[in-house]
């Protein structure tokens, strides 16, 4: 029997889960990639004139990005031969706002890439929550295990912050210099979500399946 091409409900034994230091690298790695392109975007085009023909520094980063994106991505389905489903709507995203970008030269699909992603992340959460499926344990069940009442808890609050950091990053792009929106979309939004993931220690501490502890045999 072939395996699922998308990544197996959480809770299948047969699902193979992810280091999740490596997890946490393999999402963070196209955001860093974007960010020191976008910098170095000038450099970049002077060394490599071909790169200059793609546009302007952003639009050389979006091109960055979405190779790093897919390249994430393949990293995932060679570690477990399954593609993870919210990277997956995530790169579908950024392959078309990208590819949008890139095509019509215009940067503001690039700014609004996050809203998107935020908003169809948590509208998708909050509406899981409303046919009683907690989506958010894809995500999250190869690192802890909750009861239903926990996941359904820590979904609808990690919706309303997708929602909330959708709304963020509008504010920020709309109002402020590019420079001002590249540093907050990596070294603004990584410390809010970490501060938001840390957060929510205590709920998960409160609905963790605990493990039954292993009995030792004695010889």
């Amino acid at each position: 029997m072939t395996s699922p091409i998308l990544e197996r409900a959480p809770g299948d034994p047969r699902k193979k889960a992810i280091n999740p230091a490596l997890k946490f690298a393999l999402e963070l790695g196209p955001g860093l990639v974007f960010f020191f392109v976008t910098l170095r975007g000038e450099w970049l085009a002077a060394k490599f004139p071909i790169l200059a023909s793609i546009g302007e520094p952003i639009l050389i980063a979006t091109a960055f990005f979405m190779v790093a994106t897919a390249l994430s991505l393949a990293v995932s389905w060679l570690l477990t031969r399954s593609l993870p489903i919210m990277p997956l709507v995530s790169t579908v995203v950024v392959f078309v706002f990208g590819a949008l970008a890139l095509y019509l030269q215009d940067k503001t699909f690039a700014f609004m890439k996050p809203t998107i992603i935020n908003a169809l992340f948590g509208t998708v959460l909050l509406v899981g929550l409303a046919f009683r499926r907690s989506l958010l344990a894809y995500v999250f069940d190869s690192a802890f295990e909750l009861d239903a009442e926990g996941w359904r808890k820590l979904t609808l609050r990690w919706g309303v912050f997708f929602l909330f950091l959708a709304v963020l990053n509008e504010v920020v792009w709309r109002n402020f210099a590019e420079n001002t929106w590249l540093f907050f979309k990596v070294w603004g939004t990584i410390p809010i979500t970490t501060l938001f993931t840390i957060a929510q220690m205590p709920l998960i501490l409160r609905h963790e399946i605990k493990q039954p502890a292993q009995e030792k045999h004695t010889s």
